[in-house]
């Protein structure tokens, strides 16, 4: 073993060199047995960390991207793939029974795919497997949402973010490239020739990135995972997946996480800190900084149909004063749409029904007007939301707006 591959941070220059040279055009196996050794000294962690430190000395995540197919050859050759023995429905466990869904999937797509090809007639039942096993692939987002948010979070709580910024702009190309497939699959579909065509470019690229993304999550992004999570991590992770859903295949039971109570004691959060909304916690001057900035108006009627709140914002569709807090909101309102109001708080009241709402043209603007039962997870009534907005702008909308334009 060499003392420059055995040092990290001999390590750490040599990958630099490496992204270097192939940015700068080398051929990739001109680099291929350095990034072995390196590879062959070092534990998925460790090769998490090095991106780590190359990105916090300032290397962009892009120039990272350039290497990362050819660290995943190397490491798919020579990182010994962790196949250790979790319960079903461990996170990690389901992670890995979904990618090994989605290659079972893959190979069925490309059988479908080969009878197209084949084929100088239109096979109407092919094509229409060929969508259906598509729309099935599209489970994948699910897959992917859950990586993003869950495992790359609780990544981050650990100091770790380099790896999870490089796997997430893969994971964007991987949409991109599924995306131009099933677009133009859908766009030739009555065309055999250049449907055949689709199959055999925008198709194998798809699914070889997916392959490649799967490889790199089964080798690198999961050991690394238990490596580095606490049982704390894999409970928070278990409690917050289904809130994304599965892909393909449903987790198993045999999983038990850690409850509350056995997990460690987090630090009291004073009371100065801000108000515990369970999902995050606001400062008051944050909490009303964001009812002011919001693009809608809000009023709350609580249970009783007393105004308690509204919001306030620099462009209000509808004025409102502060002598109305404490009012009846029968009281709000004329004469003639009283009784249409006492019917919304009624049916909300009485469970049957949850939303209403209403659309008109006010003073030249297109307004849509929306009502929402509020109620706790028990389902008592604890009041009613108004939520009002000028939607005349919204409505004009067309085409796509992708690159950044300030109004």
């Amino acid at each position: 073993m060499s003392v420059a591959i055995n040092n990290s941070e001999k390590r750490i220059q040599t990958l630099k060199a490496i992204i270097e040279q192939l940015h700068n055009g080398a051929p990739p196996h001109t680099v291929k047995q350095q990034l072995a050794e390196i590879v062959n000294e070092a534990t998925a962690g460790e090769i998490g960390a090095m991106e780590q430190e190359l990105i916090a000395r300032g290397m962009k995540v892009e120039e990272i991207m350039a290497m990362c197919d050819l660290h995943h050859e190397v490491v798919i050759d020579i990182l010994a793939r962790s196949d250790r023995e979790l319960p079903a429905g461990h996170p990690a466990d389901t992670m890995r029974r979904e990618n090994a869904a989605l290659t079972l999937l893959i190979k069925s797509i490309r059988g479908v795919m080969a009878e197209i090809s084949s084929s100088r007639l239109l096979q109407a039942e092919a094509v229409n497997k060929l969508k259906g096993t598509l729309n099935e692939l599209m489970d994948l987002e699910k897959h992917y949402q859950r990586k993003e948010n869950l495992f790359f979070t609780r990544l981050e709580t650990h100091g770790i973010d380099g790896p999870s910024k490089v796997m997430w702009a893969k994971d964007d190309e991987v949409r991109g490239k599924l995306k131009a497939f099933v677009s133009a699959v859908n766009e030739n579909a009555g065309n055999a020739l250049a449907l055949a065509k689709a199959c055999t470019e925008q198709g194998e690229i798809a699914l070889k990135a997916i392959e490649e993304m799967i490889a790199k999550e089964n080798n690198i992004l999961i050991p690394m995972c238990l490596d580095t999570f606490t049982e704390e991590d894999w409970a928070i992770i278990y409690r917050d997946s289904p809130q994304y859903g599965w892909c393909l295949t449903e987790p198993g039971r045999d999983y038990k996480p850690i409850t509350t109570e056995q997990m460690p004691p987090t630090a009291e959060v004073p009371a100065a800190a801000g108000i515990d909304l369970e999902t995050g916690i606001l400062k008051l001057e944050e909490l009303k900084a964001i009812f002011t900035g919001l693009p809608v108006d809000l009023t709350f009627v609580d249970a009783e149909d007393t105004v308690r709140f509204f919001s306030e914002g620099p462009d209000r569709v509808f004025p409102r004063s502060k002598a109305i807090i404490g009012r009846k909101v029968q009281h709000c309102h004329p004469p003639k749409s009283v009784n249409v109001v006492e019917q919304i708080l009624g049916d909300f009241r009485a469970g049957r029904q949850s939303k209403a709402e209403f659309w008109i043209n006010f003073r030249g603007k297109f307004v849509y007007i929306r009502y929402f039962a509020l109620r706790d997870p028990a389902g008592k009534y604890l009041g009613c939301l108004e939520v009002t907005q000028d939607a005349t702008a919204l409505r004009a909308l067309t085409g796509e707006r992708r690159l950044l334009h300030y109004s």
